[in-house]
């Protein structure tokens, strides 16, 4: 009996060794299948950040250590902070509005049924058009003397704009000067937000597209049975299960709207106070002015602003997010 038990313990003992064996090397090729994806982005991700934040601590131009200076610097000028006000003036454009009217869009593409792959296509091949082409289209539509939308404008008795080069805030435009020009967002930002989100909404739209077809019918038919107008069913049924979904695209597109370079540059050569977002503005300084370290320093700040917008939208967005 006593051998029978030792011989037991034995194949015990083994089997440990073979599962201990087995477990390293799963950990060894789990690590040699994340190598390649963990050197691409230490390459093209961390040594540019850590490299950003080391040339951000120098006068480039004086080749200097400047410790903190080019962020103090930045603190202390209001062309930073113009170009921050417009971005902020931005995101909130075009974030609220491009994911009210996706959704919109998608619902409505859900419900239908005749030509319903054709619409898809046809609201999805903006966003995979190149965003320079799609701006030079916009461009010429948006002239201030010959432009399609200032004729027809004429033709109808209203007085045409100057669109992309006008410089004063559509509030003072909308009440007749009874607001600053200074306040709120220009006219030719308003015409940057609008592109983009007919832009990118395709995007989003195919995203809603996939959520909504992921809800099970015979909750939205349940609450039809229960009386559920069709405005009940998308607050109360739609939206609540779309939450993921929802959340995924806030945090994406928040991000995005930190990072839009292609729209302001391809729509206004020449960009103004009231059009230099904060990617514009670090560009000028780089390729402009030469000012190496201090554009290095307002990056850093802006993937800082970032970092945290995304802290803040997990820790109190994403407790309201229902998952099934």
């Amino acid at each position: 009996m006593s051998a029978l038990v030792r011989f037991v313990d034995a194949g015990l003992e083994g089997l440990d060794i073979i599962l201990d064996r087995f477990h390293r090397r799963q950990g060894v090729i789990g690590a040699l299948l994340l190598s390649p994806s963990l050197i691409i982005l230490g390459v093209f991700a961390f040594f540019p950040l850590l490299y950003a934040i080391y040339i951000s601590l120098f006068d480039t131009r004086r080749g200097i250590y400047n410790g903190a200076g080019n962020y103090l610097r930045a603190f202390n000028e209001p062309e930073f902070w113009r170009s921050v006000k417009v971005t902020f003036y931005y995101a909130i454009g075009t974030v609220p509005l491009s994911l009210a009217i996706s959704f919109t869009i998608a619902w409505l593409l859900f419900r239908i049924v005749f030509a319903r792959s054709f619409f898809r296509t046809l609201y999805f091949l903006p966003y995979v058009t190149s965003a320079v082409a799609s701006a030079t289209v916009w461009r010429a539509l948006l002239r201030p003397q010959s432009g399609l939308i200032n004729l027809l404008l004429i033709n109808i008795g209203i007085e045409p704009q100057k669109w992309l080069i006008e410089p004063r805030g559509v509030l003072n435009i909308l009440t007749d000067g009874m607001i600053p020009p200074a306040i709120g967002p220009s006219l030719a930002l308003c015409c940057i937000i609008a592109f983009d989100i007919w832009h990118a909404s395709g995007f989003m739209i195919v995203v809603f597209l996939a959520g909504l077809s992921s809800i099970p019918k015979q909750l939205e038919e349940g609450a039809r049975l229960d009386g559920a107008s069709t405005w009940q069913v998308i607050r109360h049924v739609s939206l609540p299960l779309l939450s993921p979904t929802i959340f995924f695209l806030l945090i994406v597109s928040a991000i995005k709207s930190f990072q839009s370079f292609n729209s302001f540059y391809a729509l206004v050569s020449a960009p103004g106070d009231d059009t230099q977002n904060l990617i514009v503005y670090i560009y000028a300084q780089f390729y402009q002015n030469q000012r190496i370290g201090y554009g290095a320093a307002v990056a850093v700040l802006m993937c800082a602003a970032i970092v945290l917008l995304t802290i803040v939208q997990w820790r109190f967005v994403g407790r309201k997010v229902h998952y099934e």
